[in-house]
């Protein structure tokens, strides 16, 4: 059985989901379900089966989160230290064509989320930041061709937005 990697932070959501689905969304439907069925005949009920449709999605959707949190490896990222990239790392990249610097966290699959700076481990990027330390170059293979970047910074903070702001002003400078 493989582990899947995870912030303390993404457990407690799968967790809360989870308890949000069995506590709340499993009774809805099964009423609603029951209400269905007092409106006559199945097979031509539109809600009945729309409500079988969502109940189908609940059920499986409780047996995913039921084996992600069973093959969950929570890793305690405020606990981490040290000057190479792992997992839980907090990451200020500057793309060298255009200088222009993102930050990313590098988190589990399930809690990647690119818009808000959440970075799957599984992804390439993520793979090839993995061991290298700030100042170090990496290259990416992406859809629009390669991609080069500059490690800007590191921390194992999960928001160090500012100290990586005061960097990057400095960066520039130079």
């Amino acid at each position: 059985m493989n582990k899947i990697p995870m912030t303390v932070e993404g457990f407690n959501r799968l967790q809360e989901e989870l308890k949000r689905l069995k506590s709340t969304d499993r009774p809805a439907i099964i009423r609603a379900i029951a209400e269905a069925r007092t409106h006559g005949d199945l097979a031509e009920n539109a809600e009945y089966h729309a409500a079988r449709e969502r109940q189908s999605f609940i059920e499986g959707r409780v047996a995913e989160l039921e084996d992600k949190i069973a093959r969950a490896e929570v890793i305690d990222t405020s606990k981490l230290s040290g000057s190479v990239i792992k997992f839980g790392a907090t990451v200020t990249l500057a793309d060298e064509e255009t200088d222009e610097e993102q930050t990313f966290r590098i988190v589990g699959e399930d809690e990647a989320d690119i818009r808000n700076g959440r970075l799957s481990v599984t992804s390439p990027l993520a793979r090839a930041l993995i061991g290298k330390g700030e100042g170090d170059n990496v290259e990416v293979s992406t859809p629009r061709g390669n991609k080069s970047y500059e490690i800007v910074t590191m921390s194992f903070s999960p928001k160090p937005a500012a100290a990586a702001r005061k960097r990057g002003k400095a960066r520039a400078a130079r």
